[in-house]
């Protein structure tokens, strides 16, 4: 909205600042920051009166759950969205429709995630949602999110599939694109659900990813900076710029709530909408491929999973001590702020290298 202030640039000193996207990233991280200071214990107490046992916690988790997380609130993602949606809509161009294409995927999975939760509440168990539900769901969202990416990409880019590195490579998929978009879309989500399993585990490799993917959109929504890193020119992108800072705001409001021992919980709430996200802005600024880069730590809880039980029903015996990777690195013994800063350490280095693509030629 203070965008359109900018109307006043003529009459008014210092309203021109407002048409830099910079400037408004800016503005829009401190007030997701400072939204989520603000509100951040408010939320806390309601949700640890509306929820007298908390989150329930798995049996066949890690042991030390059972004890340090038993009666921790749920549904915190609701912070982040809250945030991040009131910051986006405050300081982002809102006649640009990336924004809105990657803001309602967000909301649309961050219902998903607080239906999910709510229903784990209110039985008291770990069973929520049906799964065939929250998939169908998510993968109708993803599709119509595709769709669209795909309606107001630039005509030379619709339907096509960007390398990295290779900058001269484009692959083209047709309308196989919009399926191909929704499976980016639902699989970060759920990679981030899966990561979620640690106090402070998910949030910061989040921010991390779409600081980096925000730098890469702000990038090639620029003719001039396109041209210097010879990557491809997808105008309107460089918006996303404002809402990856909101994020990141939002993401660290949440931190100061969520660092160990969380007094709240993301929940699906906040993961499947963040993962949701990450997707929603790889498949817009099409960089799907360095999201895999970016999102690395997403990558490995994932398929530490599908190893896992690919091989457990082929030979019955497991590959990990407990899957995703994170509660593996738990049985061996490693303290949970020692896994948690080291996966952080990687999740930056992933996003040095996914930086470096746009100008290895």
């Amino acid at each position: 909205m203070f965008y359109f202030l900018t109307e006043f640039a003529g009459t008014l000193p210092g309203f021109n600042l407002f048409r830099f996207i910079t400037v408004r990233a800016g503005a829009a991280f401190f007030t997701a920051l400072i939204f989520g200071f603000v509100f951040g214990k408010p939320l806390i107490n309601m949700l640890k009166r509306r929820q007298s046992n908390g989150q329930p916690i798995r049996e066949d988790g890690p042991e030390s759950h059972l004890l340090t997380k038993t009666g921790t609130p749920t549904m915190g993602g609701l912070l982040i969205l809250s945030a991040l949606t009131v910051s986006t809509l405050l300081w982002a161009r809102l006649d640009n429709p990336y924004v809105w294409i990657v803001l309602l995927v967000t909301v649309s999975f961050g219902a998903i995630g607080f239906a999910d939760d709510l229903a784990k509440v209110s039985k008291g168990n770990v069973k929520g949602v049906p799964g065939r539900v929250r998939l169908g769901t998510g993968i109708l969202i993803g599709l119509l999110a595709s769709a669209a990416a795909m309606y107001v990409h630039p005509d030379d880019l619709q339907g096509q599939l960007a390398v990295p590195v290779f900058k001269e490579v484009l692959l083209s998929l047709g309308w196989f694109f919009i399926p191909f978009g929704a499976f980016v879309i639902v699989g970060a989500a759920n990679s981030v659900n899966l990561t979620d399993g640690l106090d402070g585990l998910a949030i910061m490799p989040v921010m991390i990813a779409a600081t980096t993917l925000g730098v890469i959109a702000y990038a090639v929504g620029r003719v001039d900076f396109t041209a210097y890193l010879d990557v491809h020119y997808v105008p309107g992108v460089g918006e996303l710029l404002v809402f990856t800072a909101a994020l990141a705001g939002g993401g660290l409001g949440f931190l100061w709530y969520n660092a160990p021992p969380a007094a709240v919980f993301m929940g699906d709430t906040g993961s499947l909408a963040l993962g949701g996200a990450l997707g929603a802005i790889a498949v817009s600024i099409k960089h799907e491929i360095v999201l895999a880069i970016v999102g690395g730590i997403f990558v490995v809880e994932t398929l530490s999973v599908i190893i896992q039980v690919l091989y457990f029903k082929r030979t019955g015996k497991r590959v990990f001590l407990m899957a995703p990777i994170h509660h593996h690195f738990e049985k061996k013994g490693w303290a949970e702020p020692q896994i948690v800063i080291r996966f952080w350490i990687i999740a930056l280095v992933l996003a040095l290298i996914g930086l470096a693509t746009l100008k290895v030629r």
